[in-house]
Parts: C-alpha cells; sequence; structure tokens
C-alpha cells in the first residue's frame, strides 16, 4: 500500500473542506499524543488565542491522551496551517 505524501493529504484534505463547509466553520480537530504535560501544553499553545474549545480525555491505562479541539476557522487552508503546527510536535497523531 502506497503511503500518502503530506503534500498530497493536505491538497486532497483542502479539496474536501472547500467541498463539504462553508467558511468561515467551526472545525473539530482530534489528536492522540502521549500523556506528557510538555506535549499537551504545545498543542494549547498552538490554538492559544483561537477561541478554541479544548477537550482532554486520558485512556484508560493513562498512557495516551486524547486532544480534540473544537475552533472556528476562517478557510481551509487556515485548518491545514494549524495541522502542519501540531504535526511539528513529536509523537502527535493526527485523526
Amino acid at each position: 500500500m502506497d503511503k500518502e505524501t503530506p503534500e498530497a493529504f493536505y491538497k486532497r484534505l483542502r479539496e474536501q473542506l472547500v467541498e463539504t463547509s462553508a467558511w468561515p466553520s467551526n472545525y473539530l480537530y482530534k489528536f492522540i499524543v502521549q500523556s506528557n504535560p510538555e506535549k499537551i501544553s504545545s498543542i494549547h499553545k498552538i490554538f492559544d488565542n483561537t477561541g478554541a474549545v479544548i477537550d482532554l480525555k486520558e485512556s484508560k491505562n493513562g498512557k495516551y491522551t486524547s486532544v480534540s479541539i473544537t475552533v472556528n476557522m476562517k478557510n481551509p487552508d487556515a485548518v491545514i496551517e494549524k495541522y502542519k503546527e501540531v504535526g511539528k510536535v513529536d509523537g502527535v497523531i493526527s485523526l
């Protein structure tokens, strides 16, 4: 199975966002990260001053944390920019 390049993924995501949403729009980000306060804090900082609602939920054994973020974004490019910023945090899985 071919692994999609990041550029191809973001291009496809942008097309889907244009087709399925009116902008500006609320967007729900979902990430999984190791339950490490520094990593979780890094994600929080990326969404500081955006009016984001951030919900954290630890896994049953406490090893991982699910981070759900609902935020009003102005367009698909803004959505993708946040994904790229969060992608720089080591070990984050975007859902």
